[in-house]
């Protein structure tokens, strides 16, 4: 390097290359360390990941195995024609939100009174002033059949699902002290919703013995979003085909899907007297998720039933989930807001080991986890980070080897899971999961923020 120097008028050569060298140096070495480090700490976190899920995995095979050979050796599946009438029989109150809902609400309406003709149910569908096409929808089917009942909320939407349900509770309220009865239960559904045919008699037994029931949900995959729509089966396959029923089993509270599931209407009663008359929190993104831990920390009994009709189809509720990737996401952030986030502050961590085992958060910070550990990278990369940790570490190499073990491992048993439940897996599942992965990034990078600055100023 040359400077030059003012007093004689000459360039001199000053010796400072060794020194940029030696900085360059240095800061490579940090780099490095520090590439090191995070490699470290990812790879610790998928293998503890890894071991967990895995360990997940071997408990509900060894308890399918006992039951097939040793409970259903003995005993013949319940089914819903082998399923005996309710000891205490009564009416189901159907609560349905809707906000801008006219193109589907009225033929979801339709087919519910079509398939639950025999049942004793009354709908109450909650709409706003401010959207009249939903209005004019529901009172269509209203005036043809009395069992709708439409509710017009007092003030403009729109706003969350939990004040719009407790405004249709209210509603409900109204009509007992109007016709001298008192409902059974409360039974929630979007109103996108499919229902099926032997669904309000399953509540109507069940309810007798628990507080909340839930049934399996099963998503729709549009043909021209299997992508993105899709993912969403293998999602709620491996939930209620796995996690659900290992919450149930192992004693834990088993939280609500907002749809498809039925609540006591005098449990309902109680958690409204605490609240002032609103059974649903308001200020909650995923109440509907919640209700069924508030009524676990009541000691009510929490039950996930998965049963197949005369016809050997599960019982269950189907759904359309977002097709587009901005619906997505903005979906996905409000349930990583709701329930991981926000609802960590909100539910805390209190309760038996066996909800601390299988944690409602558990469900999402695994999600979360998978997410940014799905292979989506290149086999390139991959290959660079194999041959770097072997080369910087022994340790990290065979860390890293048994991580991909864990995730192939998780791969085989989602597929099982699909299979298992129905969920027509017909297209490729590496897709599907840099899909979910991309989708649960952006998902979290959005809502981590508002909730990082929410907390920051303390709105």
């Amino acid at each position: 390097m040359f400077f030059h120097n003012e007093s004689s008028g000459r360039l001199l050569r000053v010796p400072c290359q060794g020194a940029c060298l030696e900085l360059l140096g240095s800061v490579a070495g940090l780099v490095s360390a520090l590439h090191y480090e995070f490699l470290l700490f990812a790879l610790a976190g998928l293998l503890i990941g890894g071991i967990d899920d895995f360990a997940f995995d071997v408990i509900f095979l060894a308890r399918a195995l006992w039951r097939r050979l040793f409970v259903y050796s003995r005993h013949e599946r319940m089914t819903g024609a082998s399923l005996p009438p309710s000891r205490k029989p009564g009416t189901t109150a159907v609560f349905i939100p809707a906000w801008h809902e006219a193109e589907v609400i009225g033929a979801m309406l339709r087919i519910c009174l079509a398939r639950w003709a025999g049942a004793d149910f009354r709908i109450f569908v909650g709409t706003y002033p401010n959207d009249p096409a939903t209005i004019l929808a529901v009172a269509k089917v209203a005036e043809q059949d009395t069992r709708v009942q439409l509710v017009i909320l007092p003030h403009e939407g729109g706003t969350t699902k939990a004040d719009c349900l407790n405004h249709v509770w209210a509603a409900m309220l109204r009509a007992e002290v109007a016709e001298g009865r008192r409902f059974k239960a409360v039974v929630l559904h979007d109103a996108e919703d499919v229902v099926h045919a032997d669904e309000i008699r399953l509540f109507d037994v069940m309810i007798d013995r628990f507080d909340m029931v839930q049934l399996p949900v099963l998503p729709l995959i549009a043909p021209h979003s299997r992508w993105i729509a899709g993912h969403y089966a293998d999602e709620f396959a491996e939930a209620h085909g796995k996690h659900l029923i290992m919450r149930e089993a192992m004693g834990a509270a088993v939280p609500s899907a907002g749809v498809g599931c039925a609540f006591a209407r005098d449990m309902i009663g109680a958690i409204a007297e605490e609240r002032a008359g609103a059974p649903f929190d308001a200020a909650s993104l995923a109440e509907d998720y919640e209700i069924g831990l508030r009524i676990a920390e009541r000691k009510g009994r929490t039950v996930f039933v998965s049963m197949r009709d005369a016809t050997g189809a599960l019982i269950c509720t189907q759904e359309h989930f977002p097709d587009t990737l901005e619906a997505a996401i903005k979906q996905k952030a409000r349930w990583l807001t709701g329930i991981s986030l926000a609802g960590w502050d909100r539910l805390g961590w209190s309760g038996t080991w066996r909800g601390w085992a299988v944690r409602p958060l558990r469900l999402d910070s695994c999600s979360m986890r998978r997410g940014f550990a799905r292979p989506w990278m290149t086999k390139h990369v991959i290959s660079v980070q194999r041959a770097y940790c072997a080369w910087r570490s022994p340790w990290m190499g065979a860390r890293r080897s048994r991580s991909g073990r864990c995730k192939r491992l998780r791969v085989t048993f989602e597929l099982r899971c699909c299979r298992f439940r129905s969920s027509r897996l017909t297209f490729d599942c590496g897709t599907k999961q840099r899909c979910a992965a991309s989708m649960m990034m952006r998902g979290l990078r959005r809502e981590s923020t508002k909730w990082c600055s929410s907390i920051a100023t303390g709105s």
